[in-house]
Parts: structure tokens; C-alpha cells; sequence
């Protein structure tokens, strides 16, 4: 089988990259704690951030060490569907802050 052929026979994934824009003064581990909890009957991964698996589709919430920022990595099998998860991560946090 041809590298190109066996690439072909995986699924297509997309991943869609936000950022949230924090003060200084928020706890960012305190608005984790807070998604993990509103997350906690689906799988949660709390290995460099807080991923949650949602069934074909997954949701990385990284913090910054260097400056006031969550990033927020969003993965589906359409482009659509990840923008959507990773939209609705940033307005999810921005009700907790």
C-alpha cells in the first residue's frame, strides 16, 4: 500500500484554533474547574489543559503561561462543525468570567 493510499484510508479531520482574551486578575484555573464540571459526564482528559471528548468531536482548553489567554483547539470531521465547537467554547467561557 502507497503512503498515499494508506493517508487516503484514515478519516479527514478539522481542527479550528480561538483564543479568548483574559484580564490578568481572572483565575483561569478557577473557569477550567468550572467547564470540567459543567463537562463532567463526558470524558475529560486534565493532561496539559482540560480536552472533552463530545462524542466524534473533541475540545482542548490550553491556558497560557505567559500571558492572560485560554486557547481553544476544536476538532470534528467538518470545518463548520469545528468553528461552531470552538465558538461556542469561547462565548461558554466568556459566561463564566
Amino acid at each position: 500500500m502507497s503512503a498515499t493510499a494508506l493517508r487516503d484510508s484514515y478519516p479527514k479531520y478539522t481542527i479550528s484554533k480561538n483564543k479568548i482574551q483574559l484580564t490578568p486578575e481572572i483565575d483561569v484555573d478557577e473557569i477550567l474547574e468550572k467547564i470540567k464540571h459543567n463537562y463532567k459526564n463526558n470524558p475529560v482528559n486534565t493532561i496539559d489543559g482540560v480536552k472533552i471528548e463530545l462524542g466524534k468531536e473533541w475540545v482542548h482548553l490550553r491556558k497560557s503561561n505567559t500571558e492572560p489567554i485560554i486557547r481553544i483547539y476544536a476538532e470534528s470531521d467538518s470545518k463548520t462543525t469545528a468553528n461552531a465547537l470552538g465558538v461556542r467554547f469561547v462565548e461558554e467561557i466568556k459566561s463564566l468570567i
